[in-house]
């Protein structure tokens, strides 16, 4: 597995990233991660789902990056119900997941399908975290061709696909490798879950990110991007993770 990775691309991306955040920080990150994933776990079991509230399934989708402010959309589009249904028959279907991935992005109404599969990328991995794996925009954009994990695997790794659930499982495989090379990169002390693995994959956006708008960008729009925590956690969607976890 290491061998697809850029080893030396992945250590300079933590080094970076330690320059600007203590080490405290970004197992602070991983921690709020748990708790995101303790409240998607309450809400989304097999045998709550049914029992969900409007109130339960709003929580969820404010908790989800692509749908924060995009609420009032899902639901003027889909039916609560349809929306349980949908999560249900992703999380807990029959066949491949990568089939029930598919299946959930086209049958989502609402919103645009780069947005679709951020959603189904959280649900399942923050109900299922020791199954699933996130896919998010930043960590790769089939459109754009761009990522976090493109930029610590060999240029070689293929992450595109015919359809959403190709993609999925490709990005699945690039979450592994990297995975693989925590201890070597210096970022298994975040944690030694895939939540560890998320944060580190958030700091190489960020970090690569802030390369990309200095160079681009006014000294005063530079000025006033956010810090390196607070970019991550708007990335994973726990920014304001601990006011809204209190039950």
């Amino acid at each position: 597995m290491s061998q697809l990775i850029d080893l030396g691309a992945a250590k300079e991306f933590m080094k970076e990233t330690l320059e600007r955040v203590n080490r405290e920080d970004l197992i602070a990150i991983a921690a709020d991660l748990e708790v995101k994933s303790n409240l998607f776990q309450r809400h989304l079991h097999a045998n709550q789902i049914s029992q969900l509230t409007n109130e339960g399934l709003e929580e969820i989708l404010r908790n989800i990056f692509a749908t924060r402010r995009r609420i009032k959309d899902v639901f003027a589009s889909n039916s609560p119900e349809k929306i349980k249904t949908l999560i249900k028959n992703l999380l807990y279907g029959d066949g491949k997941i990568e089939d029930r991935f598919q299946i959930f992005v086209r049958s989502l109404d609402g919103l645009h399908d780069s947005l679709k599969t951020d959603v189904a990328g959280e649900i399942l991995h923050f109900t299922n975290p020791d199954l699933y794996w996130l896919w998010s925009r930043w960590m790769w954009d089939p459109q754009k061709k761009t990522g976090a994990i493109a930029l610590v695997t060999e240029e070689g790794f293929d992450l595109q696909g015919d359809t959403h659930g190709e993609v999925y499982m490709k990005v699945g495989k690039g979450v592994a490798f990297v995975h693989s090379i925590g201890e070597a990169a210096d970022f298994q002390f975040i944690s030694r879950t895939l939540f560890g693995t998320d944060v580190y994959l958030s700091c190489v956006y960020v970090v690569y990110a802030y390369t990309v708008l200095r160079m681009r960008m006014t000294k005063e729009f530079n000025k006033v991007m956010p810090g390196l925590p607070e970019f991550s956690r708007r990335l994973l969607g726990v920014l304001k993770m601990k006011e809204e976890a209190v039950i």
